[in-house]
């Protein structure tokens, strides 16, 4: 194929097949979103190592989180100011060395200096591949191109907590940063190979940096991303700190709302938020990534803390997500452009609700296999939910605001996976503690019940340990019941309350206007 057959067969990628440009904007975000959960599981034998408690390691992902946060929203102006292939270059490129540095590192300064690096170029690698992914094809096959983006969003964070118990327990953490060498220089290769930007990116005029904004910027979402990772520890609203870092915050994010209004040429537009679908999906990707970063959380934790699993084998237990959004993608991809999207997103937030109810008859008794179909079932559903809603928010955008409103559309889902966390952290936490005193309350010493089992084990114990430490040892062992079933009561109570939120929002969906049948595409678009 000639050079000139090829542009005009594809005319928006500059003859360049659109599959290609796929997967060489796929690899580095795959890439991003994969590290974040393979951190999360290396994060005990990162503190082991450089001599730091847990709670100080914990600074490892909140420093990238942070870092991750101020430079999504921002991608938009770098990507025009510097062109947004130079710019996802410069972004796979310092992701990729900050990655060794994290490898390498020495002392546990170094690896969060490290972090914040890594977060700053692994901020705009989403919202710069959704806005290529999206002009890289026609408005009609454009839910292919997202069903491929929302299979490496989706598939990424679960395959993590597998593959990073993989390889710390057979080399060590430090391969868990290693690993993203390879990829982000074959990444590179690629982008340069295969990646070109439109003529209004390399046409486009650029304000002058807006300071004040990015500072703003900086201050609310840093205030943020610490009150949530660092809030439970010290109780929320009982410690000074988190006063004055949520009035920063409040003080930053109005400053902020009222720059990026005011000041449209600025680092972000806010005016994006008149179009009503686009408004519409960014209050649904706050609560999707609530309900999809609470089960890829909590899901694991309560195969480790509450049946005794090993990250690996949990890892394992929770991978055929991944298999099920394999699947479903390319399903979805075929059915988007038949079917009207808001009828695909609410049957994937109904088939996600149900899935979360099962996940909330769970007890003690269940083995790996036993919600090996919910599992299977919620990834597949997951990929009629991202995929039409990605579509939809950005179907009656021009090709000029892609990039602006990619970058507000994954902060937003970024947001709320982080609220989505934390708030589950702390039920999980204070309802167990409800439990125990609910339960212990029905546990007194004169029941017949509670003497006859403590009489049981503790004759066994007399055998094992000696009479002297049966009956200590006995009120000890029941003592651990009681809290492993406090836990596993607060586990099913969030189990729940995540089925809740996905009932609402496959109710919310309908907020979305009526797709117009042959849609013409709007003003700007190509």
């Amino acid at each position: 194929m000639t050079t000139a057959e090829a542009q005009a067969r594809y005319p928006l990628t500059q003859g360049v097949n659109p599959w290609l440009v796929t997967a060489s904007v796929m690899l580095p975000t795959f890439m991003e979103v994969l590290d974040t959960a393979i951190a999360s599981v290396a994060l005990p034998y990162i503190a082991g190592s450089l001599s730091a408690t847990n709670s100080e390691a914990t600074w490892v992902l909140t420093s990238y989180l942070v870092a991750n946060a101020v430079i999504l929203p921002a991608s938009n102006w770098f990507a025009r100011r510097w062109g947004r292939k130079r710019f996802l270059l410069i972004c796979v490129v310092i992701f990729t060395i900050a990655s060794f540095f994290c490898g390498a590192a020495p002392s546990l300064g170094v690896i969060l200096l490290a972090r914040i690096l890594q977060g700053a170029g692994g901020g705009a690698l989403q919202p710069l591949s959704q806005s290529i992914l999206l002009e890289s094809f026609p408005p009609e096959k454009r839910s292919m191109s997202m069903a491929a983006y929302g299979l490496g969003i989706v598939v990424a964070p679960v395959l993590g907590p597998t593959l990073g118990g993989w390889l710390t327990d057979t080399f060590s953490w430090r391969y868990a940063f290693y690993i993203n060498i390879p990829v982000g220089i074959l990444a590179v290769f690629m982008i340069a190979r295969f990646v070109h930007d439109p003529p209004y990116i390399k046409n486009a005029k650029v304000g002058a940096f807006d300071n004040i904004g990015f500072g703003l910027l900086i201050v609310w979402t840093g205030c943020l991303q610490v009150v949530l990772d660092k809030g439970q520890e010290d109780d929320w609203f009982g410690a000074l700190w988190v006063r004055w870092a949520v009035a920063a915050l409040i003080i930053g994010f109005i400053g902020w709302i009222w720059r990026s209004w005011t000041n449209p040429r600025g680092l972000v537009d806010l005016h994006v938020l008149k179009n009503r679908n686009f408004r519409t999906g960014c209050f649904l990707i706050a609560l999707l990534g609530m309900c999809i970063y609470i089960t890829i959380a909590i899901l694991p934790l309560y195969y480790q803390e509450i049946l005794g699993y090993t990250a690996f084998t949990a890892g394992l237990v929770v991978g055929p997500r991944g298999i099920g959004s394999f699947i479903g993608s390319p399903v979805i991809g075929m059915l988007g452009s038949r079917i009207d999207n808001r009828k695909l997103l609410s049957a994937g937030f109904i088939g996600f609700g149900v899935c979360s109810l099962i996940f909330g008859t769970v007890n003690l008794d269940i083995g790996p296999y036993t919600l090996l179909v919910p599992i299977l079932v919620t990834g597949f559903a997951l990929s009629f939910v991202f995929v039409p809603l990605a579509t939809m928010t950005t179907a009656t955008l021009s090709r000029e605001e892609m990039g602006n409103a990619t970058g507000l559309f994954n902060m937003l889902r970024n947001i709320g996976g982080s609220i989505g966390i934390a708030m589950a952290t702390t039920a999980i936490i204070r309802r167990a503690a409800l439990h125990q005193t609910e339960i212990g309350a029905n546990l007194s010493p004169s029941s017949a019940v509670f003497q006859q089992k403590s009489r049981m084990i503790t004759m066994y114990l007399g055998h094992q340990i000696g009479q002297p430490s049966a009956r200590p040892g006995s009120l000890g062992l029941m003592y651990g019941l009681l809290q492993q079933q406090s836990a596993l009561l607060a586990y099913i109570d969030v189990f729940r309350w995540t089925a809740l939120l996905a009932f609402f929002c496959a109710g919310a969906v309908w907020l979305f206007g009526k797709p117009p049948k042959h849609a013409v595409p709007p003003p700007g678009a190509h």
